[in-house]
This record gives structure tokens, C-alpha cells and sequence, in this order.
């Protein structure tokens, strides 16, 4: 009671200029400068007056943790403006920026994000030489909407929900995003994929990636397109494949010896491989023939099924377990293969990071261009959020969250004086990350511009 007693007499006053909320956000801020972000988005992007100062207020937001276009206006309380390098844009004109976007403009935000990431690796904020292939796991994502007047994601889904269903790359181990595609709701999972994982390679190639690649998806890309895609590409792959029809025999009239235990999964479960040639079928687009297929390795893991998921109807046939298969080209023992696949669910991490962390857990206009726009933003006020724990040595793990990056360092309060002709930040002086935000300033400013 005497606590509240206290604070009752708490008076509050709104005038203070020098004031700032997120003065961490100074770290993305200066990292997008040594790579060249400003002046990229000015020059790639054809869209109205000023982009940079567009586009850059939405990342910002972003990473402030805004999840709408209104959320933009607390980075013009204050003195923010000083830590982030560019005008702050209004909430109205950052809407009608995105409502004027038009398919072209939004290719061209694709453009920046592809250069940003060679930059990027050239800075050494990704790892372009792995001690093993360079892995990019593929899937999708749905971001339900409510609005009947946004343009592709008006119709129900499969979900019985109404929104988009965007397609995502991203690097393994990091979680960078390295593409990212919107789709209309009532959008196949594969729909887009070949020209998608193409792109995605193009990308990556050009950020330095030399070496060895293997691409990682689920069921949803099992297409002999995507295969096509990888092999024109020299890109390994590991996919997981729809048991339906001769794959379920097979997989049936598997002999008990053929099963090998995984000590690391549940008890009872087991790996086993087949020589398998995959889509060897008649296409059934305007009947054309697809090929001789493919010989790739099958590899199936068996896992007991709970006792109240059993099929009745499936009981002579799959009396007592789960199959899980995919094919891959990779080398290697099937226990390790099906482990090295099962890491392609580290991806929903980084989906959970746009989702939670930062504002693609909707699209904020009517507009699908704008909305693309959107989510190329959001993908890039992602990487900028893991490139500068990175690059500045601030992260604990390499799965650290946005939100733990926001807590400790982009959130912390500042005030902005002018001491002997030169503005000054003045951080709180127990906060206690404080060390850590000046070191990797440091190192961030040490980083060389971009060269091109």
C-alpha cells in the first residue's frame, strides 16, 4: 500500500526532446551503412521520392519491434532520428509508399536484398566457406489475414483460414533469410518452387558460395521440377518424398533385418534405404513425359505409432509404425543422412523469428505488390538483426532471437546531449549489456564500405 501510495504522487511531463527508446537501434543502423543500404534502396528502387527513407523506417520499426505501418511513429518521438541516420517517414507516408508499389517495384526490392547479401558475405556476416556443404532449407508459411478486399489473399485456404502463403530460403545453421517470395493463400506448396530454388542458387552463388550445396526441403517439394532445378544447378539435395502407391509396397516388404536402430530418436524407431527411381511417371500436365526419372536414394525412417493414432484399415499393412521417407543424392550412413534431414526443421525457427520477432504475423495493405514489399523488408530487417550480433559479436548462440537482441542491446534508453561541438549518447550507467553495445559498435565501425 505504501508502494501505491508512491507512485499516486508521480507526476508526469512530454517534454523532452533529447529522449531516446531504442537508442541500440544505432548497431543496424550503422552495420546498413557499411554495407550500403541507403544508397542501394535510392538507386534500385524507382518508387516515389526518397525510398531509403522508406523502406529504411519500416526495417527499423521492425526491429523496434513494430509489426504494423502505425508502429513506424514511435521512432519519431524523441531524438530518435540522431541513431538511425535518415528521416523518419510518417505512418501515412510509408502506407502510401507500399499502396503505390507495383510488381516491378517489388522485383526491385528483391534486387537490393540479393546485392546486400553479397555485401554482406564479403563483410563476413555469412559463412560462404562452411567446413561442410553450404545447406539452404526451403518451406512455406501461411500469414492469415482478415480483410475480403486484399488482393491474392481474399479466398479461404486449405486451412479453412483466409491469407498468403509466402515461400522462404534460408541459410541452415544461421538462419538467414537468403529469399523470399509472396504467393497468393490458395497456393499449392510447391507452386513457384523450381523457379523459386533457381533464383535461390543464383543468390547464393553470387554472395561467393563456392562450394558444395544441398538443398533441404519437406513433402510439399517432392517435384521432379525442383529436382531439375538442383541438378541443372550442381546442387545436392535432400527431399522428402509422398509414400503413396509402389513406395508403400516397397516400403512394406521391407524385411526386418533391412532396419537399422537410431540410437538418438525414440525407442523402437529405425532407418533403412532403397535404390529408388524417382518420377518416372507421365506427367500429368497436358501429358507430357517427364523422363526416364531419376535413381536416387530412398531412405525411410520407421517410428512406432501411438497406439490411439493406428488406422484400423491399415492395420494388416502398417500394423505397428510411421514411415518417413526422402531421397537424396548425399553420401554418407542413412542414420546420419536422416539426421542431417531432420535438421531442416530448424527453419520454422527462423519463421517463428519474422513471425514473433518481427512484423510478418500479418500484411498490412491491399496491395499484393505492397505486401511483397512488405515481407522483402521484413526479411531484410531480419538479416540486419543477425549480421549485427554477428558481425559485433553480440550473439550467445547462432539461434539467438531478435527478441533477445531487442531486449539487451536495440532497446536500451539514451539521451542525445551536445558536449564540445559533438553529440554525445548517454546510456544508462548500470545497464547490463552496456559493454557489449559499445564493443561491437566498434568493430562495426571498423567494417570497410562497400565495394560496389
Amino acid at each position: 500500500m505504501r508502494a501505491s501510495q508512491r507512485l499516486d504522487r508521480l507526476a508526469i511531463t512530454a517534454d523532452e526532446d533529447t529522449l531516446i527508446a531504442d537508442a541500440g537501434l544505432l548497431l543496424p543502423a550503422v552495420l546498413g551503412q557499411r554495407l550500403g543500404l541507403p544508397e542501394l534502396l535510392d538507386a534500385r528502387v524507382s518508387a516515389g521520392a526518397h525510398p531509403a527513407e522508406k523502406c529504411l523506417t519500416v526495417i527499423h520499426s521492425a526491429l523496434a519491434g513494430g509489426d504494423c505501418i502505425d508502429d513506424v511513429d514511435a521512432l519519431r518521438a524523441g531524438a530518435t532520428e540522431a541513431v538511425l541516420g535518415h528521416r523518419v517517414a510518417a505512418p501515412s507516408t510509408v502506407g502510401t509508399f507500399l499502396r503505390s508499389l507495383r510488381w516491378g517495384h517489388a522485383r526491385q526490392l528483391d534486387g537490393v536484398g540479393r546485392e546486400l547479401l553479397a555485401r554482406a558475405a564479403r563483410a563476413g556476416a555469412l559463412d560462404a566457406s562452411p567446413a561442410g556443404p553450404f545447406v539452404v532449407d526451403i518451406d512455406a508459411t501461411l500469414v492469415e489475414t482478415y480483410g475480403l478486399a486484399k488482393r491474392g489473399g481474399a479466398q479461404v485456404m486449405r486451412t479453412g483460414r483466409r491469407g498468403y502463403h509466402p515461400i522462404l530460403a534460408v541459410a541452415a545453421g544461421t538462419g538467414d533469410v537468403l529469399h523470399a517470395r509472396l504467393r497468393r493463400g490458395r497456393t499449392n506448396d510447391a507452386s513457384g518452387a523450381p523457379a523459386f530454388v533457381t533464383e535461390t542458387i543464383s543468390r547464393i552463388r553470387a554472395a561467393g558460395v563456392t562450394g558444395p550445396m544441398v538443398l533441404r526441403a519437406d513433402t510439399g517439394f517432392y517435384l521432379a521440377d525442383v529436382l531439375a532445378a538442383c541438378t541443372r544447378a550442381g546442387v545436392g539435395f535432400s527431399l522428402g518424398a509422398r509414400m503413396k502407391g509402389r513406395m508403400r509396397g516397397q516400403i512394406a516388404d521391407l524385411d526386418d533385418s533391412a532396419w537399422t536402430s537410431v540410437p538418438y530418436f525414440e525407442p523402437g524407431a529405425a532407418v533403412a534405404e532403397i535404390g529408388w527411381l524417382a518420377f518416372d511417371q507421365t506427367g500429368a500436365r497436358r501429358g507430357h513425359w517427364r523422363g526416364n526419372g531419376t535413381w536416387v536414394r530412398l531412405i525411410v525412417r520407421r517410428t512406432p505409432t501411438p497406439p490411439g493414432l493406428r488406422d484400423p484399415e491399415q492395420a494388416a499393412l502398417f500394423p505397428t509404425f510411421e514411415y518417413h521417407p526422402f531421397i537424396t543424392d548425399q553420401p554418407g550412413d542413412p542414420v546420419e543422412l536422416d539426421r542431417f534431414h531432420r535438421g531442416h526443421a530448424e527453419v520454422e525457427l527462423a519463421i517463428r523469428d519474422l513471425k514473433y520477432g518481427l512484423g510478418l504475423n500479418h500484411l498490412p495493405t491491399k496491395s499484393f505488390a505492397g505486401n511483397h514489399a512488405w515481407l522483402v523488408l521484413q526479411t531484410l530487417a531480419h538479416n540486419l538483426g543477425r549480421w549485427t550480433a554477428r558481425l559485433g559479436d553480440l550473439a550467445a548462440s547462432p539461434r539467438q532471437t531478435i527478441k533477445t537482441l531487442r531486449r539487451r542491446i536495440l532497446a536500451v534508453p539514451a539521451r542525445l546531449v551536445r558536449h564540445a561541438h559533438r553529440l554525445v549518447l548517454r546510456l544508462p550507467r548500470r545497464w547490463p549489456w552496456v559493454d557489449q553495445l559499445t564493443d561491437a559498435l566498434a568493430r562495426l565501425r571498423a567494417l570497410p564500405g562497400p565495394a560496389g
